[in-house]
């Protein structure tokens, strides 16, 4: 029986497009800029040098601009990175430039299954204060008291079992009672191999034949 919804956001909960077209270029628009002017402040320095340790080297901050703006060239899932742009979004959420995307459906769904009782979390390669963010931020309001947790890719790659584990071990039900949700297969193939159970969401373009059932939206999950 599940117990628990672990959901992914980019293409899952929330459009895809909100992501790459606002958000992404957002911060690459901003980043270097950013980064310049609150270098000296803990949280921010924090970061810095671990990119310094990331890459191996101390780094100037017109270095660490320069290779933030490659790795978000790259969508690069960078631990350093993510915190820095959930920094960087958060003032933009707070001045009202955009506001988080989430599909009615899935508004729907995660109130309906919080009210059951059923625990829900987010794991994404976005840092937690990001997905924060996002769910705090929509136009039904803040969505964040519907959740028991927040992941990110300090519990590993979204594409390997091992994470999966640790998140499982982390929210303490055997993984079979964990139901993840999430639009890429490769993911979806980690948590299924860590036990998992998996749902496909495919909200546009015909699915392929696989080992996950595929649903185009949260309507139409029944737990």
């Amino acid at each position: 029986m599940i117990q628990a919804v672990l959901t992914d956001i980019e293409g899952t909960t929330s459009s895809l497009s909100f992501v790459k077209d606002v958000l992404f270029p957002h911060a690459r628009a901003h980043i270097s800029a950013w980064v310049r002017a609150h270098a000296h402040e803990p949280e921010v320095a924090a970061q810095l040098e671990a990119i310094g340790d990331e890459l191996g080297r101390t780094l100037s901050v017109d270095e660490v601009a320069a290779q933030l703006v490659a790795w978000i060239d790259a969508d690069a899932k960078v631990t350093p990175l993510k915190a820095l742009q959930g920094l960087l979004w958060e003032e933009g959420y707070r001045n009202g430039e955009f506001e988080g995307h989430v599909y009615p459906d899935a508004k729907e769904a995660l109130e309906r299954w919080h009210e059951r009782g059923i625990r829900l979390y987010v794991y994404s390669s976005g840092s937690v204060h990001a997905q924060k963010l996002l769910f705090g931020h929509t136009r039904y309001g803040d969505l964040n008291p519907l959740f028991d947790g927040h992941f990110d890719t300090r519990m590993g790659a979204k594409d390997d079992s091992d994470s999966y584990r640790r998140i499982a071990s982390e929210i303490g039900l055997d993984p079979g009672e964990i139901l993840f949700l999430s639009d890429t297969v490769k993911e979806l193939d980690a948590a299924r191999a860590a036990l998992m159970q998996t749902l496909w969401l495919v909200r546009e373009g015909v699915p392929a034949a696989g080992a996950h059932r595929p649903v185009r939206s949260f309507a139409a999950i029944e737990i």
